[in-house]
């Protein structure tokens, strides 16, 4: 990490979106999702040290739409450390056939990605975020294409946190286990995308590895 302050960009999709405005205004540039939990405890713990936080997560988004707009979106703010979360969009247009998913572009252009972060920013911190859904509402008619889908997504994720040196942040079980206290749609509301409830559980295991990890914020 570079010297303070430490500029965080959190990447992805609608789950990362969270309503975000597309202004400078503070009190909604961060959405209302994890990225603002996350930013909002950093910012208030860290600060001294005024650490900067950026969200660029657009709704709808694949990984090849991540590495579309990867230089404005990403290079031109420098930041020390980048969170990305994708998968659910190129796993949903691939398996109902919709011509932007014909082929399955996720793994390369991931890997492209990565590949050009660490060229153009060898110093910056990369998190990896696991992809994940639950049991209900868009998921349950093709469960178990949803489920082969992700998990070959999540072993992606997690092969690549290893090869580019990232921290992964795993996020399946924890949701998994959440639902041993309430029902899926409590947390994921459509199979897919989370709730108040289940944006705070994704912060807390940010924060819990990432801040025990190499790539601390401090």
């Amino acid at each position: 990490m570079s010297t303070s302050p430490s500029v965080i960009l959190f990447q992805g999709d609608s789950i990362t979106d969270g309503g975000r405005s597309r202004n400078d205004d503070p009190n909604h540039f961060l959405g209302h999702g994890y990225a603002y939990l996350i930013s909002s405890r950093l910012g208030a713990e860290l600060a001294g040290k005024q650490p900067r936080f950026y969200n660029r997560g657009v709704s709808g988004d694949r990984a090849s739409d991540l590495y579309a707009r990867w230089n404005e979106d990403t290079f031109s703010l420098k930041p020390d450390l980048i969170s990305i979360l994708i998968g659910v969009n190129d796993a949903w247009r691939t398996m109902n056939g919709e011509p932007s998913g014909v082929t399955d572009r996720l793994g390369r252009a991931y890997r492209h990605l990565l590949e050009e972060t660490k060229e153009v920013l060898p110093g910056t911190g990369l998190v990896l975020m696991e992809p994940f859904i639950l049991k209900t509402g868009a998921t349950v008619e093709r469960w178990d294409m949803w489920q082969e889908r992700i998990g070959h997504y999540q072993r992606l994720v997690r092969e690549l946190a290893t090869e580019f040196s990232a921290v992964l942040v795993p996020l399946q079980d924890v949701f998994n286990q959440a639902t041993e206290k309430a029902d899926a749609s409590y947390w994921l509301w459509d199979g897919v995308h989370p709730t108040a409830a289940g944006h705070e559980l994704i912060a807390r295991q940010w924060l819990s590895v990432v801040q025990n990890s190499p790539l601390k914020i401090q």
